[in-house]
């Protein structure tokens, strides 16, 4: 069975529109799904040891350190997510907005760059660490929301990537 996706190994697969990922995987490379615009499935055989798609997510996450390492335009992350991994969502054309929950202690490089239809992203978490150009060209990018308090927080992760006037504090 196969046991390892490598890096790019779906990469920019225009026609892919859902990916189930079977009990034998054990290694899967970043940005393995990046710039696939119709993916809006991903779903991880139950049987798998070291990755899951709990509640339905729509998300290949790590199982043992809770780390999302692919999405798609349908994801929804869980509460029990810890880091979301370097170029997890990188090109998911069709994510038009994010609700990063509390629950998130870090961001990966490059995390959602290259998301064109990216507009609006909700972080929950007071104070996730951000890596490098997490946002980068992301054009339609309109609105960050971040809780009270913490806007100057995440104002110093963002300054190069965009204007930090979309930043905004929200009552979450």
């Amino acid at each position: 069975g196969l046991i390892s996706i490598g890096e790019y190994s779906f990469a920019d697969c225009t026609a892919l529109a859902s990916v189930n990922i079977p009990s034998s995987v054990k290694e899967i490379g970043d940005l393995a799904f990046c710039g696939c615009p119709n993916l809006a499935s991903i779903t991880v055989d139950e049987g798998n040891p070291v990755y899951d798609s709990r509640e339905d997510c729509n998300a290949i996450i790590e199982t043992a350190s809770n780390k999302l390492v692919a999405g798609c335009k349908a994801l929804e992350i869980p509460s029990s997510v810890k880091e979301i991994g370097r170029s997890a969502l990188g090109g998911c054309a069709g994510l038009a907005s994010i609700t990063i929950p509390a629950s998130v202690e870090s961001i990966g490089d490059y995390a959602m760059c290259a998301c064109d239809d990216l507009e609006s992203v909700t972080v929950l978490s007071a104070k996730a660490y951000i890596g490098d150009d997490v946002f980068g060209d992301c054009p339609s990018l309109k609105d960050v929301n971040v809780p009270v308090g913490t806007i100057d927080y995440y104002r110093r992760f963002f300054d190069s990537t965009f204007d930090n006037s979309i930043i905004k504090e929200n009552v979450i």
